[in-house]
């Protein structure tokens, strides 16, 4: 099997768990007694430990040189953890069995970005064409689980995940054993990075600009079904933003080569600003569909150039790493308080919540404009 189908299967089994988390995983908290407040302390916490030990496990594959044998491990742990949910329930026993769950689940990602874009440097593969593949394994997920689901029990929501682990597990079998020489002693990745303001800047805008997802990942689903939307269409607009995104990524190098990484996640952080506004404004469905599209900036735009950026800029030997300090700043800081504040807001504010997404977003882009400026001046 050659490097493209060894890669981009990952990428299919472990958005296929995503594609059916994100949009479901709110409903089986709802359906297990937990308050709005509660699902988005469970939401957060789980994200937020990533900033903790996302590195610490990255800073293990820097300073092995491995990182398909790390992501079986993690792999096979993430199965073992997600089976505990079934041995009790309440708030606490969730809220630490997601914690857990995410810190090994949430540590694969960063590494196998990290090993992808490893791989394909002296291989004529575009990282895109890869990665829209987990894109479209979110698209298929969404939907077909969205239709299963229909006026079903919420306690399939449970299985349907736990296959969609296990699937994950399954894909890290065939990953290529891509590895970097170990670093030399005295080494300390993090320091350097944490220590390098064009990096920090990158990882502060994308933070905001993703993290003013927060609202549409912990309450989208919840907030449509209070405005008479059922499952079958919820699931599809969760896929039409995917569906754009998968556009950009086909058309990812096109773009990169005539605007560059930077200009692009500026782009997102504007759509961002305008998408959420309209979102917070209004329920109307024809300009839901419209602003749905522009997840194809929001996120793809962001992620596409950030990725790029990342990869032209950071040293190999500190790569694992500064994937990991990223997808911690990301995934973690960014999307986890986001998360935390939005169970707050939407019991508050219910739609008019996305407003303060808005905002996020609003800030990112002005932090990738002051990287874009630094840049230049360099």
């Amino acid at each position: 099997m050659n490097l493209y189908p060894r890669l981009s299967l990952f990428y299919v089994g472990y958005f296929t768990m995503i594609g059916m988390h994100l949009p479901f995983w709110p409903v089986w908290l709802e359906s297990q007694g937990l308050t709005a407040g509660e699902i988005g302390l469970v939401m957060s916490s789980s994200i937020l430990v990533k900033v903790l030990t996302g590195p610490w496990i990255a800073g293990i594959a820097d300073h092995s040189g491995e990182r398909r044998k790390l992501m079986r491990i993690l792999a096979l742990l993430s199965v073992g953890i997600y089976l505990a949910f079934l041995w009790g329930g309440g708030f606490w026993h969730l809220l630490i069995i997601s914690t857990l769950f995410m810190i090994t689940w949430s540590a694969l990602m960063p590494l196998c970005e990290n090993l992808t874009l490893l791989t394909i440097h002296d291989n004529d593969i575009q990282y895109g064409r890869i990665r829209l593949w987990g894109s479209l394994a979110f698209i298929a997920a969404a939907v077909i689980s969205g239709q299963v689901l229909e006026n079903r029990d919420p306690s399939l929501i449970y299985w349907l995940i736990f296959g969609a682990v296990v699937l994950g597990l399954l894909t890290t079998l065939p990953l290529p054993d891509t590895r970097t020489p170990k670093p030399e002693t005295g080494h300390a990745p993090m320091r350097t990075l944490l220590q390098n303001g064009p990096f920090m800047l990158l990882c502060g805008g994308a933070a905001l600009i993703q993290g003013s997802h927060g609202v549409y990942y912990a309450f989208g689903t919840l907030h449509w079904q209070s405005v008479g939307h059922g499952e079958s269409l919820i699931g599809a607009l969760w896929a039409e933003g995917v569906i754009a995104e998968i556009i950009l990524f086909f058309f990812g190098a096109r773009l990169l080569s005539r605007f560059g990484a930077v200009p692009l996640m500026i782009l997102g952080g504007l759509a961002a600003t305008i998408r959420w506004t309209v979102t917070g404004l209004t329920d109307d469905l024809t300009l839901l569909v419209v602003v749905q599209a522009f997840h194809a900036f929001t996120y793809g735009a962001t992620h596409l150039g950030a990725m790029t950026y990342l990869a032209k800029h950071i040293p190999a030997a500190q790569s694992a790493t500064a994937q990991s300090l990223y997808a911690a700043s990301v995934m973690g800081l960014g999307i986890g308080v986001a998360i935390f504040a939005a169970g707050y807001l939407y019991t508050a504010l219910a739609g008019q919540a996305y407003l303060a997404m808005a905002g996020a977003g609003a800030a990112g882009m002005v932090c990738i404009l002051v990287l874009w400026r630094k840049d230049a001046d360099r």
